[in-house]
């Protein structure tokens, strides 16, 4: 998949630092970690899906555009905030977080598994980067989260068009995908984000890691940027990934419960 822009088409001059809040920048640092990372997944999907050339070169083309994800996220924080090093957090976030990179088969049980995951796994992407975009007044940041958006829309595009390439070569059973479809959505709050939260804004200040804490700082950070549409899209493009009617009752009703959940979570959150 090709690039539809780089680094060049976005209007640095333009930054407002006076337009960000404190934590929206906490937040931006850790997502930048997590997209520039984006070398360990390719390693690894290669490994899951070695001997499908097709699949092997759009995951490449989306690890390219990931790790351009990250890099723009990174120089727009290190604009805000002068004293922040891209490279130096990506560094210690690479040394305290790694993907299983010797498996050689998927941990999701199968390749249709994985794809699934991974669809789960864009349609969160999609709708924080949109909900970011629809957020902030800091123009760069609203025009990086526009592009980062738009890719990562194409990118469950992309994961969603090869899932249905191997469901007709061997079908996944309902279930079997609500399992994996919900199970990744819960494993948002593994060490992944924490440690990439700890690494950006914590690792110099001497603090220990402490997983439950940096989760809980960078998920409530994160979630309060949402609108109702925001989780509603992203429940409509999971439920496509299973095979469930996007826009029928189900849905709805998946809808507001997860935007309960995400409400009820924020207050616990601000109250602790």
């Amino acid at each position: 998949m090709a690039s539809h822009w780089t680094l060049s088409d976005i209007p640095w001059d333009e930054i407002d630092p006076t337009a960000v809040e404190p934590e929206l920048l906490e937040t931006i640092k850790a997502a930048a970690l997590v997209e520039a990372n984006s070398q360990d997944y390719v390693s690894y999907l290669h490994n899951v899906f070695s001997g499908d050339e097709s699949f092997s070169a759009a995951a490449s083309s989306w690890g390219y555009e990931e790790r351009q994800h990250g890099d723009a996220l990174g120089r727009w924080a290190e604009l805000i905030d002068p004293g922040f090093s891209f490279e130096e957090s990506l560094k210690c976030f690479r040394e305290g977080y790694s993907l299983p990179l010797d498996a050689d088969e998927s941990v999701r049980g199968s390749r249709s598994g994985e794809l699934v995951a991974r669809c789960v796994v864009e349609s969160g992407t999609c709708s924080f980067y949109s909900a970011i975009r629809d957020r902030t007044t800091e123009p760069v940041l609203r025009k990086i989260c526009g592009f980062i958006a738009q890719d990562e829309a194409l990118h469950y595009r992309l994961f969603h068009t090869h899932l249905k390439r191997y469901l007709n070569n061997g079908k996944l059973g309902f279930w079997q995908k609500i399992r994996i479809a919900v199970g990744r959505v819960f494993e948002l709050g593994d060490d992944e984000l924490a440690y990439a939260y700890y690494s950006a804004n914590l690792h110099n200040s001497g603090a220990v890691y402490d997983r439950k804490t940096c989760a809980d700082a960078y998920s409530r950070r994160a979630t309060q940027l949402y609108d109702f549409e925001h989780i509603q899209t992203a429940v409509r493009m999971i439920l496509l990934a299973t095979d469930v009617n996007a826009y029928g009752r189900l849905s709805h009703w998946a809808s507001q419960i997860a935007w309960w959940s995400v409400q009820r979570r924020n207050k616990r959150l601000a109250a602790a």
